[in-house]
């Protein structure tokens, strides 16, 4: 388990949201990804979705299918994803 593992859920939110905006260079705004819209919908192509994997993977230690047909398609869907895998 990581160091992450406490983190509230409002704080990892916020910390994907920004992940999502990098991993899009900017494409997906922080407050367009907080607002809980389709990730796929906001333009999260799939070059994008690796670069998030990757953040993720790196920052908290789980792997998750982002991007693909079941996988999580909204941040709340990412952020209950870590969360379970984090448990």
């Amino acid at each position: 388990m990581t160091a992450h593992a406490d983190m509230d859920t409002e704080g990892l939110r916020q910390r994907l949201a920004e992940l999502i905006s990098q991993a899009t260079s900017g494409a997906i705004p922080v407050s367009e990804a907080l607002a809980g819209s389709s990730l796929r919908a906001l333009g999260l192509d799939s070059l994008s979705a690796l670069r998030l994997i990757d953040a993720i993977d790196l920052e908290y230690g789980v792997e998750i299918d982002i991007g693909g047909a079941l996988g999580p398609d909204t941040l709340d869907d990412v952020v209950a994803n870590i969360v379970d895998r984090l448990a």
